[in-house]
């Protein structure tokens, strides 16, 4: 499930490693330095593009122009400096509008919101990290900066644990490893036994919990929705405040709906059967 991080440099490949025949490196290189704008948290000059994409100033003068060309970037309030533009949003359309998970899974997430009234993501798991796909907030919403595309680390969320606990143990095992194990808060679990073992209390109750781990105050519950294999493909969680709900009587209220819901987006059965 990890994904190995290809060839960077963009020339040739280090001595040892299999070159990627079809591998466009002009197209890698634009988008990496795509990436490095979007990714500063601030506007970028061509400089610190450079240092970020490790690209000569030429090439990375000429792949900043023809972004700005085709609308991607643009300059932040006439300055030297360069930012994401909104037509970068057309790809996020262009996604959730095709995504056929997505697309499926939604009546599933309405029908929870609904029912609890409460905070509803979709995720997926994407190497070391779950990424949110879909959103549906309350007006109790805690974390106002997750958004559709929010990332986090797998080891530290519900939704993360929930589809590790779905993998074989070894793949499990083989994302704890190459996860950065931190603390975010002083309730992250962060211990790779520790994280071990809580995959597989998770794998055999059919839900996962994540009580203030990665945001204080943030409680969250979440089950994995699996293929016909058995293989993890998403997770649904509700995630509700500390300030309303000790994490006892989170787990105790949401912890069946939550996994009713899974249940019913894995096996394709109209959300109306969830609670049969």
């Amino acid at each position: 499930m990890v994904k190995a991080s290809g060839n960077r440099g963009g020339g040739s490949d280090e001595a040892g490693s299999d070159p990627d025949l079809l591998m466009v490196q002009s197209v890698e290189k634009a988008f990496r330095v795509l990436n490095a704008i979007g990714n500063s948290g601030t506007p970028c000059t061509l400089a610190e593009v450079t240092a970020k994409t490790q690209i000569g100033k030429s090439a990375a003068q000429r792949f900043m122009h023809t972004l700005a060309k085709l609308g991607y970037i643009e300059r932040f309030q006439n300055t030297n400096s360069w930012v994401l533009s909104v037509k970068v949003l057309q790809l996020t359309n262009f996604y959730l509008n095709s995504n056929e998970f997505i697309r499926r899974t939604q009546p599933y997430l309405i029908h929870l919101s609904k029912e609890t009234e409460e905070t509803v993501n979709l995720t997926i798991l994407e190497g070391t990290d779950i990424v949110f796909i879909s959103r549906y907030p309350s007006r109790h919403v805690l974390a106002t900066d997750v958004v559709i595309g929010t990332r986090m680390p797998a080891y530290c969320s519900a939704p993360g644990i929930a589809m590790l606990s779905r993998l074989n143990p070894e793949a499990a095992e083989d994302v704890i490893n190459a996860s950065s194990l931190k603390a975010f808060t002083q309730h992250t679990t962060c211990d790779r036994d520790a994280l071990l073992q809580k995959i597989a209390v998770s794998a055999k109750r059919g839900y996962s919990t994540a009580f203030e781990e990665y945001f204080l105050g943030d409680i969250s519950i979440a089950s994995a929705i699996i293929d016909s294999t058995g293989a993890p493909v998403g997770a649904i969680n509700v995630a509700v405040s500390r300030a309303r709900y000790t994490p006892e009587e989170a787990e105790a209220r949401f912890s069946g709906a939550v996994a009713a819901a899974a249940q019913a987006a894995s096996s394709h059965r109209p959300p109306a059967a969830m609670m049969a």
